[in-house]
């Protein structure tokens, strides 16, 4: 003891419970017996008492937080604000920005010569003034600055996202309530608070918090198989083994602890120091905790001291070498990443895939543009000045001229950053970390960011009964005891008095003690129930019959309950075991009457005598008494208790069967949960809104069928189905006992109820109903769970809802969401969220791709015709800050109404942009086109100003370019306005009000324009306008919302030639072997496809003229026939690009270019041929297959989901004319193609 008292007074140090908690089983029972005698003793050296638990004085706790630690982990480090400012300069445009700014910084400096300008050209004199010449750095310095502008942008968005993110998190924890006995008062506290010594109590459903050694238990079984990977549970009780770990989950029973490691030092908290500190990420946890299961099993070698006192050399080796692996944090949770990327836990959610693949489009167009406008300008250039003007290049010129490329090179990067979307990754998050925000008010605690918005597309909701659709506030309103139904609750006089005593006494000791009536928080208010809520309607009904349960309790405190078997779903019973002073047992048991009346041979009457009870009076009081209730929705429950006589000795507890029969019935109850009053609206809602609403229950099916109808899930005179288990069971399986999909696709679309289920059926139904192919797009399924035994199917759902008051943390585990007020109006809520953001996410789009095409066409010609572009880098920059930056935050954050239910869900395969909206962007973008244009080539005419348009290098900026960059933001301005609205509705002020953020931005960035243009100057290449002159470009602007009526006029119906753009894609359109390499992404894209098919008629000349060269080359050359078709250097460049328009920037894996890749491309322009349209003349079969052709069966070998080598496949479906066999007979032979190009 002497030693220990440095300590902290404890009569054991933090060492040696770190060593007790190291051992399982008889070891650790050695360990106690021999360190501190036994458990009391432990309790005794931890100061704390078994029955009063700790004192709870706060300087008592604070010690105990001081020497043994507290009870958290403490989290990975968020990254700095640099960082995410470095991370956010790794973007590929903005470095090829700033290159290009440099160089022209520093060429900027160098001026050549004034004798020889004049030989360097026309474009390059004509600087008369001295000091604009200087002035020729402030364009490369602008582009830094605004370069610098994103970047903070963006690294600022990312870290308020990681902080509301930990904000989240760390209100997820806080919400964690444990319960524990201090002072001799049950209390709960945060998980954070509990400290070693600490007796706790533990339920079914509990997520272990610390680790701790059993008191004393009643049937407890774990599972450890977060710790171990054993799936088995594993039963704890004193005598064999009492270590409880933190981490694990308590599958059944109810127990005592004490707490003897928490926060670091407790199992977990182990794994996760060895880990390099929490992740940030809760679901990693469990990630990290399976990955950490075989690592488990060396746990005893792990102390972190490092002591080596009982480790045996080989264990020690072995432990070592698994603590390495985990070590190098960096490559090991990469790698993990990956795994975990490829898991098939949740597809991508559909909006990502579809805006990925946009994204990736978007971005090739642009690449090309911005390689097209810098050939042009280079090529305009040279010819310009040594061919019309015939200069020779002279040394002194060389800089001039460089400075022109890198004008034109900057000018490219422009068209290209403009082009590439980088907004959309942005929106998209703005928009989910706004709804996240907003969502807590609607009580929905959002776990995983992307669940938001696949609840939005939702098509069926399975829903659990108890406190979701009903109150989960029990009350016993009907009873039968003593041989009379009572229809409300019966006077105490009425009953005999000794029935009555048993009846109080058996409620009293089998409802668990942690269940009680507590009195109302406010006068007047109701009593609180806490604790399990049937068993609150039990006390409820003791209090009615004006007896007091707590006298019995306090008289049988629960370590004299002799044996407890708690309930469970797989017994649907509970039974408390009380030894009699004479030596006899006592058993009282309760559970749903259906199962324990089979169990009854006696009643007692209505003297308070016995009766037997047999099969017929069963039968006869199933149709006279529980049927009526339960069809008026009450569960109904029944008591009953079996006496052990002391002369038969002590009979075999564990045999369950022979226990638990022979009972006789004390009385049986129905008990009502109202059904909450907002749920029938809230379902008629999601009806309306096409979701499906099922009911899955554990009730008997006349209860269930009851509130169903109640809630308006069954309308009366509907065709639905009403389902048990046992008959779901039957009706899904085949001879075999298999379940198999068909049966299912046979059930589903019609049930509507499953009651008595069993929580495999949920998980079996929810399954059924994904995996369906039935309906034309594939569900999606919502589901909410409260139990332990829900866990699968929330994990397998698409979306799974936890009850946040009554769930289990094992339920809030595996969900996505947290319903904070266990209410099903919530999901609502959810649904009406998750539609938001994705009609945010369009209407973003809309908005973004007026402006991406407007300002590339206009870039792009601007360049071609008059070797400039009329919108200059630093303007163009500024413009993509308003697009991406500003809008993105401005559309993403529009309020919801409640028209979102209107419509049906969209679905997976819906294109993200629909006809209407493909409409508007083409629409404006012509309006915008037409106007910059005659401002461009008229406006010195109409405005009566000089001309912009071939000015030198380093000339001052000019009226007239300055009016064509200020009409194009004054027009992006007012179309944000229009973008508001995706569904072709007039009225695009419509709420406008209600979302302030809109209002401020836009009306900021009018300010911040005029600051530009009045007071740019040189950097931004503007020139203070006049009043008239703004007043004509707001006007040009607010034209914008007048055209966008007339468009909103124009039926879409009519334009048929319009295609949609980004979506998923129907199975059937899509041949087989594409289909084997697309198992392993989530989604198709149609718009990839059309991009293909445009790229096949561009390249069909192209490849008609190489095929021909190749052929005659083959001929000529004496070697084989093939040789010229096989060499990969035969193809060119810009066709290899665009075989190739896979950048796929989701790809999980790095792609390997195998050598099948090539040979696929090498195919591809022979295969393209035989899809000609002007193939009419019928292939002749080849004499020789050539060997390419293996490039298409092969395909699936390659691990990246590339789909380029089935390009021919496509075209065949793709155009109409084209021959439909699955592949054109060897298109690789020579003669075939010979045969084409004829």
């Amino acid at each position: 003891m002497v030693e220990a008292n440095h300590d902290g007074e404890f009569g054991c140090t933090l060492k040696d419970l770190r060593s007790l908690m190291e051992l399982r089983g008889a070891e650790a029972l050695g360990k106690i017996e021999e360190s501190y005698g036994d458990i009391q003793g432990l309790c005794n050296r931890l100061k704390s008492s078994p029955i009063d638990g700790l004192s709870g004085q706060p300087a008592d706790i604070e010690n105990r937080k001081t020497v043994f630690g507290q009870n958290f982990i403490p989290p990975k480090k968020p990254k700095t604000f640099l960082q995410l400012v470095w991370e956010a300069l790794q973007d590929v445009t903005l470095i090829i920005l700033e290159v290009a700014a440099v160089v022209s910084l520093a060429l900027s400096f160098y001026k050549p010569p004034d004798a020889e300008r004049e030989h360097c050209g026309k474009a390059a004199g004509g600087v008369e003034d001295e000091n604009e010449s200087e002035a020729g750095w402030i364009e490369g310095a602008a582009i830094l600055l605004s370069v610098i502008c994103v970047v903070l942008v963006t690294a600022f968005n990312d870290w308020s996202k990681e902080k509301q993110f930990r904000g989240l998190q760390s209100r997820i924890e806080q919400e964690q309530k444990f319960t524990v006995v201090r002072g001799g008062q049950i209390i709960q506290i945060p998980v954070a608070e509990i400290v070693v010594g600490d007796i706790a109590q533990i339920k079914y459903g509990d997520l272990l918090p610390a680790d701790g050694v059993l008191i004393q238990g009643n049937d407890l079984k774990i599972d450890e198989s977060s710790l171990t990977g054993e799936s088995d549970h594993v039963k704890k009780t004193q005598e064999k083994d009492p270590m409880l770990l933190s981490g694990t989950h308590v599958m059944e029973g109810s127990a005592k602890m004490v707490v003897t490691a928490v926060g670091v030092n407790s199992q977990t908290g182990i794994i996760f120091t060895l880990l390099g500190g929490g992740e940030d990420d809760d679901d990693d946890e469990e990630e990290k905790k399976k990955e950490k299961e075989e690592k488990k099993k060396q746990k005893k070698n792990k102390k972190q001291d490092g002591s080596v006192e009982n480790r045996k050399k080989a264990k020690a080796q072995d432990g070592a070498a698994m603590e390495m692996q985990p070590l190098n944090s960096d490559e090991g949770a990469e790698a993990e990443e990956k795994k975990k990327a490829n898991l098939p836990k949740k597809e991508k959610s559909v909006l990502q895939g579809k805006l990925t693949k946009l994204a990736v489009q978007i971005g090739k167009a642009g690449l090309v543009m911005s390689a097209i406008t810098v050939i042009i300008l280079v090529v305009l250039f040279v010819v310009d000045t040594f061919w019309i003007q015939n200069l020779p290049w002279v040394k002194e010129c060389t800089p001039v001229y460089i400075q022109f490329f890198v004008k034109f090179f900057i000018i490219g990067v422009t068209v290209l950053v403009v082009a590439v979307p980088e907004g959309l990754p942005l929106a998209v998050t703005i928009s989910l970390a706004y709804s996240v925000k907003k969502m807590m008010k609607d009580n929905n605690l959002v776990r995983h960011l992307d669940a938001c918005e696949t609840m939005g597309n939702a098509t069926a909701i399975c829903s659990d009964k108890t406190g979701t659709l009903t109150m989960n506030r029990m009350t016993v309103v009907q009873a039968y005891v003593a041989e009379k139904h009572y229809k409300k609750v019966p006077e105490p006089e009425n009953i005999p008095s000794s029935t009555l005593d048993v009846l109080i006494l058996g409620i009293a000791v089998n409802c668990a003690y942690t269940t009680k009536i507590m009195p109302p928080e406010k006068e007047g208010g109701l009593p609180r129930q806490v604790g399990n809520k049937t068993e609150c309607a039990l006390l409820g009904f003791c209090n009615d019959l004006k007896r007091d349960y707590q006298a019995i309790r306090n008289e049988i405190p629960e370590e004299k309950l002799y044996k407890v078997y708690t309930f469970n779903s797989v017994r649907k019973s509970m039974s408390t075991v009380l030894k009699m002073a004479d030596g006899s047992y006592r058993m009282f048991s309760k559970g749903a009457s259906e199962i324990l009346l089979k169990k009854c041979y006696k009643i007692l009457t209505a003297n308070g005598e016995l009766k037997v009870f047999r099969p017929r009076d069963r039968d006869d009081m199933v149709k006279k008494v529980i049927e009526p209730m339960a069809s008026e929705g009450l569960r109904t429950i029944c008591l009953g208790y079996r006496d052990f006589p002391a002369s038969e000795g002590e009979p075999d507890w564990d045999n369950e069967n022979d226990i638990l029969t022979g009972l006789t019935c004390i009385c049986v109850v129905g008990i009502e949960d109202p059904v909450r009053t907002e749920v029938p609206d809230a379902i008629r809602k999601c009806q309306r809104a096409g979701i499906t609403v099922r009911m899955v229950t554990g009730d008997n099916i006349n209860t269930a069928r009851a509130i169903a109808t109640k809630c308006g899930i069954l309308q009366p005179g509907d065709d639905f189905l009403c389902l048990e288990g046992k008959e779901f069971n039957r009706r899904i399986r085949n001879e075999k006992g298999e379940i198999e999909q068909e049966r299912i696709d046979k059930i589903w679309p019609k049930l509507r109820v499953l009651a008595r289920s069993s929580p495999t059926d949920k998980h079996t139904l929810v399954k059924g109903i994904i995996d369906s192919t039935v309906a034309e797009q594939r569900q999606v399924v919502a589901v909410t769970g409260d139990g332990t035994n829900d866990g699968p199917a929330l994990k397998k759902a698409d979306v799974g809802f936890a009850m946040g008051i009554a769930g289990t943390d094992v339920a809030k585990e595996a969900s996505d969401i947290i319903l904070t007020d266990d209410n099903f109006s919530s999901i609502v809520k959810a649904v009406m969220w998750g539609r938001n953001v994705y009609d945010s996410i369009s209407k973003f789009l809309q908005f973004q791709l007026t402006v991406n095409v407007v300002a590339v066409i206009v870039a792009f010609t601007g360049a071609c015709i008059t070797q400039d572009s009329p919108l200059k880098a630093v303007q163009m920059l500024w413009v993509n800050l308003i697009m991406d930056t500003f809008a993105s935050l401005a559309l993403a954050t529009e309020p919801p109404t409640e028209a979102l239910l209107l419509r049906k869900p969209y679905g997976r395969n819906k294109p993200l942009i629909s006809r209407t909206m493909m409409k508007n962007i083409l629409g404006h973008g012509v309006y915008q086109l037409i106007i910059i244009f005659t401002l461009l080539f008229a406006g010195e005419k109409i405005f009566d100003i000089d001309s912009g348009r071939n000015a030198p290098l380093h000339a001052p900026p000019s009226e007239h370019y300055t009016i064509v960059f200020n009409t194009f933001v004054m027009m992006q301005l007012f179309n944000e306005i229009n973008a508001r609205k995706i569904h072709g509705e007039r009225n695009v002020f419509d709420g406008i009000f209600k979302n302030p953020i809109f209002c401020s931005i836009v009306f900021s960035t009018f300010v911040i324009q005029i600051v530009i243009v009045q007071f740019g100057g040189k950097p931004f290449s503007c020139v203070s306008l006049t009043i008239d002159q703004w007043l004509w470009c707001t006007f040009l602007g607010f034209g914008s919302l007048l055209w966008g009526q007339v468009i909103s006029s124009i039926p879409t119906s009519r334009l048929k030639f319009l295609k949609t753009a980004g979506h998923g894609t129907q199975k059937e359109e899509i041949p087989d072997e594409e289909l084997e390499e697309l198992e392993d992404m989530d989604e198709i894209d149609h718009a990839e496809r059309e991009l293909r098919r445009g790229q096949i008629l561009w390249f069909r000349g192209l490849n008609r003229i190489q095929t021909q060269i190749r052929v005659v080359n083959a001929f000529r050359s004496s070697i084989s026939l093939y040789e010229g078709l096989e060499k990969p250097e035969s193809r060119t460049s810009i066709h290899n690009f665009m075989t190739h328009p896979e950048f796929r920037i989701e790809d999980s894996e790095p792609h390997i270019p195998l050598i099948d890749d090539t040979d696929a491309e090498d195919d591809a322009p022979t295969k393209r041929n035989s899809a000609n349209p002007s193939n009419t003349t019928p292939t002749p079969p080849s004499p020789c297959p050539s060997p390419t052709i293996t490039a298409a069966p092969t395909t699936p070998v390659s691990p990246s989901p590339n789909q380029n080598n089935n390009a021919v496949e496509n075209s065949n479906h793709l155009l109409p004319e084209g021959p439909k066999s699955g592949t054109p007979s060897a298109p690789g032979s020579p003669l075939h193609s010979l045969e084409t190009s004829l």
